[in-house]
């Protein structure tokens, strides 16, 4: 017994010495695993961005495949039993046929049961290059002609919107963080100047920062994006709304820089450096930005839902992507008009995927923040 609570003593010490010799970033990671809300928004996140990354093997069909026969058809029903009741191991779906209803005009979509067509595994589709890298034609599902499988139903020209979401998410989800990379070198290089030197560098930078937030957001969005002309290549497009969402983001960050400089500018290890003949770059990069990185991850993971939802919002009113690429705000054009909406509700399906994934980033950037603050 005495043996078992010196033992126990020992490994007490030890984590005890462990924990008071811990990084900063290690002492953080504990806490972050402690949030749980933090850690189902890692495990979202991280589900949101590898099904992005394969998202031409996920998705059953291509970006521009549709079929005029399927036009507004809804979610397809996934069935284990058949209609004479026996029991499948592997799921199934049925064909759709059509009708004409003869009052309202509008196509209704029934199953027909007389035969089954099951979900396949790994089967032969449209070719695409996966990760930029492998041409390929394999897709993770898919079932036989002439059956169709809808996860989310179609849009209005017949194309599947489960395809459309799982590719439009490699724009919506990279844009807002490629654009939170522009603000957050902008910020954090011209506030760590404007606080470091002060005098005329600071009051010119905090003026043109003044003036540049007095434009309202949108009008100014609006205004950036119809200087865009309307036919150039994808990749340009996605580079410009990339530098017209980060245009006004670094701003914010940029003052909060400015304020940490000019508070850490007068401590001793600072003093004692500049005595010691290091240069300014050296001091500004190795012994002051280090000194509240932690705050500056946070500020990032919180500022990519603003991004998110100002891409959704570009390219819902028609300034961001335009077709034939695609985004989430794309998808979301044909949920404008409330009497589509009450006749598609699917339709409605790409906004749970902005909601999902701002929520995840909003806990997430919490967790952090709240590992982060050495208080709690």
């Amino acid at each position: 017994m005495k043996l078992f609570n010196r033992r126990h003593k020992q490994s007490n010490k030890a984590d005890e010495e462990k924990y008071y010799f811990a990084s900063q970033w290690s002492l953080m990671g504990r806490k972050l695993k402690r949030h749980k809300l933090a850690r189902i928004s890692m495990f979202i996140l991280g589900f949101l961005y590898i099904q992005m990354l394969l998202g031409q093997f996920i998705a059953p069909y291509g970006l521009e495949s549709y079929d005029s026969r399927f036009m507004n058809a809804p979610p397809t029903k996934i069935h284990f039993i058949d209609k004479k009741g026996k029991f499948h191991i592997r799921p199934f779906v049925y064909a759709y046929d059509s009708v004409r209803d003869k009052e309202t005009l509008r196509k209704k979509y029934t199953e027909n049961t007389d035969e089954t067509y099951p979900i396949k595994l790994f089967v032969k589709g449209e070719p695409y290059t996966l990760l930029g890298l492998f041409k390929t034609d394999i897709h993770l599902y898919g079932v036989d002609d002439p059956a169709r499988i809808f996860l989310f139903g179609t849009d209005g020209l017949g194309r599947d919107i489960f395809s459309r979401i799982v590719l439009g998410s490699q724009i919506s989800l990279t844009i807002p963080l490629a654009g939170v990379a522009i603000s957050f070198i902008l910020g954090v290089a011209i506030g760590s100047i404007s606080g470091y030197f002060g005098g005329f560098v600071d009051t010119i930078i905090q003026r043109i920062i003044e003036v540049i937030r007095s434009f309202p957001t949108l009008p100014l969005w609006m205004a950036l994006s119809a200087a865009i002309p309307p036919r150039i290549p994808v990749v340009k497009m996605f580079l410009l709304i990339t530098i017209i969402l980060s245009f006004i983001q670094w701003t914010g960050l940029a003052r909060v820089v400015r304020s940490k400089f000019m508070s850490l500018k007068t401590e001793d290890y600072i003093l004692a450096a500049k005595v010691s003949g290091v240069s300014d770059f050296k001091i500004i990069v190795t012994h002051m930005i280090p000194g509240f990185l932690s705050y500056l991850v946070v500020n990032m993971t919180l500022a990519i839902p603003g991004m998110i939802i100002g891409e959704t919002s570009m390219s819902f009113l028609g300034l961001g992507i335009r077709p034939p690429a695609t985004s989430w705000g794309v998808l979301l054009q044909e949920a404008q008009q409330v009497q589509n909406i009450a006749l598609y509700p699917w339709k409605l399906i790409p906004l749970l995927f902005v909601v999902l994934t701002v929520l995840a980033f909003n806990f997430f950037g919490d967790g952090l923040r709240d590992a982060a603050d050495p208080y709690k």
